[in-house]
């Protein structure tokens, strides 16, 4: 005999498993984990390797600045979605990934152009594409930014963009976790009470405070973002250069430096990390894979990176991911000058969860994207 909360399927004493079983599993929102797959197992992400090409969408993001008005919208941006993520591609708030958990998209500034300010929990970085006279204020700080210049937005800080250029727009890509601080249920976003901030900082404040390679402020009671919020192009440019006439590189990176927060010396967020490669003259890295979602933005000249085993050829300001645990390598097509990436990452959260794992191909090939984690 049962009792009115239980059924047959509960009391049942033989040892085999009917429909029945399972049935009630489900109505109880439960399952069975015996179940699922057994054995290794590996990273399979839903996120599938893209590219998108710069010529491609810039006319489109022309276009767009037509009929959204700056002071209509605080996010005038093409977000990239990555096509593997099927039904996610509908998320809320139009943050879907472009892979992993990155989100990113290209925002355009018209001639003479300001939005509206805002704040938000995610972490924000932005890389210039083209377009000179681009200034953002983030937390009363003003920073005038040009092509190759990256900036740093951090979390729940008051932030707005403009152009003081009245011939030309400028266009950037926005790169952020969002994605990630909408898994944990923990994102926020809010529009400033007073639309615009006051700026009471001298222009480029933290660069000047923050930007010495020689010397640095009283660090020591430093914030886990970077004080830091603006990375010239031509200091960068030039820290690499100088970097590549010391080193041999990396056989899977090139010659490859990491924008850093002065104050810790780690990545310029908790969260997203961001780097700056060079591939010499003709350069052609070896095939590795590793845990973690990486966005590429290429800053300087042409190649081609192999993907999964799939080819992307790319030029200047195209955008392309790779998945985690996604075999890939990059090559320099160009034999007369080198190449240089952009890119950002979710390295520090997989460093702080100790998640990080990273192989290498043994003989170079592309091999099929299976295995388990070193």
């Amino acid at each position: 005999m049962t009792t009115a909360n239980t059924t047959a399927a509960d009391t049942a004493d033989d040892d085999t498993a009917d429909d029945s079983f399972y049935a009630r599993l489900e109505e109880l929102h439960t399952e069975a984990r015996w179940t699922v797959e057994q054995g290794a197992w590996h990273p399979r992400p839903a996120s599938v390797p893209m590219l998108w090409r710069y010529q491609d969408l810039r006319p489109l993001a022309l276009r767009s600045a037509r009929f959204v008005r700056s002071d209509d919208s605080a996010l005038r941006v093409m977000t990239l979605r990555n096509p593997g993520r099927g039904e996610e591609l509908a998320t809320p708030h139009g943050s879907a990934p472009i892979v992993g958990h990155l989100y990113s998209g290209l925002q355009l500034l018209n001639p003479g152009e300001s939005m509206t300010a805002h704040r938000h929990a995610a972490t924000a970085l932005r890389f210039i594409m083209e377009g000179t006279g681009a200034w953002t204020v983030i937390g009363g700080d003003r920073v005038e930014a040009g092509p190759g210049d990256f900036i740093v937005t951090p979390s729940q800080v008051w932030h707005e963009h403009g152009t003081d250029s009245l011939e030309a727009p400028v266009i950037w890509q926005d790169g952020t976790d969002d994605p990630l601080v909408n898994t944990l249920d923990a994102n926020f976003y809010q529009l400033h009470p007073d639309v615009h901030q006051v700026h009471g900082k001298p222009v480029n404040a933290s660069l000047h405070t923050h930007g010495s390679a020689l010397l640095r402020p009283d660090h020591r009671r430093a914030q886990p973002t970077s004080p830091l919020l603006y990375y010239p192009w031509d200091m960068a440019y030039q820290a690499l250069r100088d970097y590549a006439e010391v080193t041999d590189g990396s056989p899977y990176d090139g010659v490859l430096m990491e924008y850093q927060n002065p104050a810790t010396g780690g990545s310029v967020t908790p969260t997203l990390g961001a780097a700056l490669q060079m591939l010499r003259r003709g350069e052609r890295t070896r095939t590795h894979r590793h845990t973690g979602s990486v966005v590429y933005q290429v800053a300087k000249g042409r190649g081609h990176s192999v993907i999964a085993g799939q080819r992307f050829d790319w030029r200047r300001n195209d955008i392309f991911c790779v998945p985690s645990w996604a075999w890939h390598r990059h090559a320099n097509d160009d034999a007369d000058d080198d190449a240089c990436l952009f890119s950002f990452s979710d390295r520090p959260v997989l460093d702080a969860l100790g998640l990080y794992a990273e192989e290498a191909s043994a003989d170079d090939a592309d091999p099929e994207t299976t295995g388990s984690a070193p």
